[in-house]
């Protein structure tokens, strides 16, 4: 299984903006055949910091996840709403049990 946590900052006067691309993107995703989870959370501060919590079934799920299109439009629209760059974690779950 392979876990992703991607952090995004959001410029405030762009967060409405920011979360409906996030739904739209969300919602494709879990119904990819290799997604196992997939949600997104805010920081309670409200600071317009979220981290996107994605797990797939294996690598070949994630490849496959990035060739869609809800990804390509999601991450091309990223520089209209973000203060800083993305940050993306990477975790092989079968790796971390060894």
């Amino acid at each position: 299984m392979i876990i992703i946590h991607a952090y995004f900052k959001a410029d405030p006067n762009k967060r409405d903006a920011f979360l409906e691309q996030a739904k739209l993107v969300a919602a494709s995703s879990k119904a990819e055949e290799g997604n196992i989870s997939y949600s997104f959370l805010e920081s309670p501060e409200g600071t317009g910091e979220f981290v996107f919590v994605e797990k797939w079934k294996d690598q070949k799920a994630v490849l496959h996840h990035e060739e869609t299109t809800a990804f390509k439009v999601f991450v091309s629209q990223l520089p209209n709403y973000l203060l800083e760059p993305l940050n993306v974690e990477f975790f092989d779950a079968e790796a971390i049990k060894k």
